[in-house]
């Protein structure tokens, strides 16, 4: 029966709702569940000496400023910290280029209150990140679905998803979520390339592009779009980049920032305004003091020798434990693996199984927007929230579930 309350809700709450994922984080929480689903961080890196250190810096020398409201468009030095990052990479960024936000999840919520109308429409790679899915279907967006295989997302078909004139397209190149693909360099030249010729933007996430653990480091998208853009006063391009400190850092900061064309930059301002006035001071400030003297940088060689650890666990757990038909792919870094079932068989029934085996994954059919022949199929895994030991377990787990799916 409809409540009061139900009648009064805004007709575009229709298309909200839970992330398939953190519900089941909460399932997970129970003792003795070995969970791959989520996109946790390994809280064995958090740099917990360096924070503290930072934030007793802060109450001492600063407190009045680091507890006070700050200008909407990021602390200063921080912002400066990494337009000098940013210049390393080959984007000449202003200070009126960049934005600091609470997390990458409110760019990507600032971008959808910003650009999409009911019923525009966004070109993602199939599969596509979750969380941008939430952040957008709260402004009605329709979605063009392009292919992705081993090398990212298919860049040679995307004339019929750009013929629909969409309103932006929006990838992550860099160890995909949730696939853990990354786009070549041919296909970036030419996705800019296409992009460019069709008038239509590129917003590009990457938050995982500094946790590469072989392989050489390939120029953002930002970067090759800033070499056909020349200008003398700062970015003034195609493409919106968003990236973050919480893989790099820690995600309980929330703290991520924004490198877009000053005058979109403005516009992202007003609207972060009536969200939330400002990003934490205390957290800007608090980043900074751990950053500023290149500790960071010696931080993530250990994030990566971890990471690159577990994900060579759970490449040889897989090769060990699962039946012939299931097909696995390596990524060069980042946080996740892609599986693919035999056909016939369904993730999400697989996971109902593995649940009673106290073994949890994320079936892949969440992250296709438009459905897909084989999306059923699929299932994300993470390999960078659990120590090897216990991904060996959980593997021989859910190998054990698939067996005996295969057998019934």
């Amino acid at each position: 029966m409809e409540t009061e309350w139900e009648r009064r809700y805004a007709h575009r709450t229709q298309r909200m709702g839970s992330s398939v994922i953190r519900e089941l984080l909460k399932l997970t929480e129970q003792p003795d569940f070995i969970s791959f689903a989520g996109g946790l961080p390994a809280p064995e890196v958090f740099p917990v000496k360096q924070v503290a250190e930072a934030a007793d810096t802060l109450m001492k020398e600063m407190p009045a400023q680091a507890l006070q409201y700050s200008t909407t468009e990021g602390y200063r030095p921080l912002r400066e910290h990494i337009a000098r990052k940013m210049a390393q990479s080959g984007v000449d960024a202003t200070l009126d280029n960049l934005l600091i936000t609470s997390g990458s999840q409110q760019a990507l919520d600032l971008i959808g209150k910003l650009f999409i109308d009911p019923g525009d429409r966004i070109v993602v790679e199939a599969p596509t990140y979750l969380g941008a899915l939430q952040a957008w279907n709260m402004y009605e967006a329709d979605y063009a679905q392009v292919d992705a295989d081993e090398n990212g997302m298919v860049v040679d078909k995307l004339d019929k998803a750009l013929s629909s004139r969409p309103k932006f397209i929006y990838l992550v190149p860099n160890f995909h979520n949730p696939s853990g693909v990354t786009l070549s360099l041919e296909r970036r030249r030419r996705l800019v390339q296409l992009a460019g010729e069709a008038g239509v933007p590129i917003v590009e996430d990457d938050p995982y592009g500094q946790l590469r653990f072989e392989g050489e480091p390939l120029p953002s998208l930002l970067a090759l779009d800033a070499l056909m853009h020349p200008s003398a006063d700062g970015y003034n391009g195609n493409v919106i980049y968003l990236s973050t400190f919480s893989k790099i850092l820690a995600p309980g900061l929330r703290l991520a920032w924004v490198v877009a064309p000053a005058a979109v930059t403005r516009r992202l301002v007003s609207a972060k305004q009536g969200t939330d006035l400002q990003t934490s001071t205390f957290t800007q400030m608090l980043a900074y003091e751990v950053a500023r003297d290149g500790y960071l940088d010696q931080h993530i060689e250990i994030i990566r020798a971890t990471y690159r650890e577990r994900r060579d666990a759970m490449l040889a757990a897989l090769q060990e434990s699962m039946p012939a038909g299931v097909r696995w792919n390596r990524p060069q870094g980042g946080m996740f693996l892609w599986c693919v079932l035999p056909p016939g068989m369904s993730a999400v029934k697989l996971l109902e199984k593995c649940v009673a085996q106290r073994v949890a994954f994320v079936p892949g059919n969440s992250f296709y927007p438009c459905g897909g022949d084989d999306a059923d199929r699929t299932m994300r895994l993470n390999f960078s929230n659990a120590r090897p030991a216990m991904i060996r377990e959980g593997i021989a787990r859910l190998g054990a579930a698939i067996r005996a799916m295969m057998a019934a």
